[in-house]
């Protein structure tokens, strides 16, 4: 009972954490003049996958990267189908207002860039090398997109920022960041320790506790941040929330890790859960380019779909 109870205390820690980390460089970004839309870009991006990230650290560091990789595609898998599904249920998804076709391009070719990878058989450092490339283009497009965004005289929305506060002092901003700065490692730790006790315990592996207590955990803040964004109606932050957090698990969370260890992609990886994940990422394709509302009958397939995929596993 005990490594249950420290796993979900380490996921509380991570996700408390994470969203301290992301308050504080948002707002020490905007206090220093960065615009907000470049702030969204990268620093709430980086912010919202941190627990994901010092999870892929910790794992690879610790002897465990099956925690890891199962953490990544697990992650990707949930934010499409659970992400997208749970909040259709409550309320459709207006997505056919929304235009992310460019990103969801650039996801889909992250996507199948990873895959490739994978069956070299393990992420290398060279690996890491060629998947944070591919990052600093998504961001460098991102960073040209929002120039031309503010040399077109248009306002910086700061009302799209849930954690923006223009007028928050310094020494506010510092706490949040200690507070992340501190937790993010710490929970990470906690988390991945008894996540190993628990597949060891239940003759489980690695690799599945990595597809679904680890990442279900850490798809929380998207899958909190969609839910608002539903209850909103702000169909374009819900799409592009899971579009976003999709690509920089792919690019920069296994990129970054490879500089830790390499990371071996289990045979299972291959043969189904990669397979899985393109899947799912294709699935949304009639709400991208086809301009179709995710309605709550599409709630309820997607949301279907994964409690299928979590009883294959288990």
């Amino acid at each position: 009972m005990m490594p249950w109870l420290l796993s979900g205390l380490g996921l509380l820690i991570l996700l408390l954490a994470g969203d301290a980390l992301v308050r504080g460089a948002v707002n020490l970004s905007l206090r220093l003049g960065v615009p907000a839309l470049i702030v969204s870009l990268t620093i709430v991006a980086f912010g919202t996958s941190a627990p994901e990230l010092l999870i892929a650290i910790s794992a690879v560091h610790e002897g465990s990267p099956g925690i890891a990789m199962g953490n990544v595609v697990g992650s990707n898998t949930a934010n499409i189908l659970l992400v997208l599904g749970v909040p259709a249920l409550m309320r459709a998804l207006h997505t056919s207002e929304c235009d992310t076709r460019k990103n969801y391009v650039f996801m889909l070719l992250a996507t199948v860039l990873f895959i490739a990878l994978a069956f070299f058989g393990v992420f290398t450092f060279w690996s890491g090398l060629i998947l944070l490339a591919a990052l600093v283009l998504v961001l460098g497009n991102a960073f040209r997109e929002a120039r031309a965004h503010r040399a077109a005289g248009e306002p910086d929305e700061l009302e799209d920022i849930e954690e923006a506060d223009p007028d928050m002092p310094y020494w506010r901003i510092g706490i949040y960041l200690l507070l992340g700065l501190i937790g993010l490692p710490l929970g990470a730790d906690l988390l991945v320790e008894n996540a190993t006790v628990i597949a060891r315990m239940y003759g489980l592996s690695e690799t599945v506790i990595g597809l679904t207590l680890v990442a279900i955990g850490t798809s929380l803040p998207e899958l909190a941040t969609t839910v608002m964004a539903a209850l909103r109606r702000q169909a374009e932050v819900a799409l592009g929330n899971v579009i976003g957090s999709n690509m920089f698990n792919l690019l920069a969370i296994i990129g970054i890790a490879t500089f830790v260890g390499p990371i071996p992609v289990a045979k299972e990886f291959l043969t189904f859960d990669l397979w899985v994940m393109l899947a799912a990422s294709l699935a949304i394709v009639p709400f991208v380019f086809m301009r179709r509302d995710i309605t709550r009958v599409w709630g309820i397939a997607l949301t279907a779909v994964y409690g299928l995929y979590m009883a294959v596993l288990l």
